[in-house]
């Protein structure tokens, strides 16, 4: 029972992404090359994943990378049901640190930071990535673009 509830949020929260159709879904070593280069470019990350058009990992740090989807899919949810409608970004801050979720191209990141980690840079090189990610010249053999001035 509660599995096929998760399953109706899951496609629910990813279904409803303002872009999702505009989605190509990269492959798994596509997405890894750009969650790696995601880690580089952010010193205070914790842990990161890139989730799919249907919520499904792509790629993910820590033991149980599956983990992310199913509580982003949470997140997303509680965001979009207190709003209406869905959300683009969700950014939450405690006293142990920051969490991040970008949807953008069909796609989402989602991310923990220490805390007072730069939130306009996080959200840019989250959204960043994902257009690069999502871009169908990206073969993940190239890292996305750095920001102007770097690199």
């Amino acid at each position: 029972m509660i599995q096929e509830a998760r399953a109706r949020v899951t496609v629910g929260s990813f279904s409803q992404m303002p872009d999702a159709a505009a989605a190509t879904v990269p492959s798994e070593e596509s997405a890894g090359a750009a969650l790696e280069f995601l880690t580089e470019m952010s010193p205070d990350l914790r842990g990161a994943a890139i989730l799919g058009p249907g919520g499904e990992v792509l790629a993910g740090t820590g033991e149980e990378p599956e983990r992310w989807g199913e509580d982003a899919t949470a997140l997303f949810a509680v965001a979009d049901g207190a709003e209406g409608e869905p959300v683009e970004q969700v950014h939450v801050a405690t006293e142990q640190g920051e969490v991040f979720a970008v949807r953008n191209a069909g796609l989402a990141a989602v991310t923990v930071t220490d805390r007072f980690a730069l939130a306009s840079l996080m959200l840019f090189d989250m959204r960043s990535t994902l257009r690069q990610l999502a871009s169908p010249n990206f073969g993940g053999s190239e890292p996305p673009k750095s920001r102007k001035g770097e690199g």
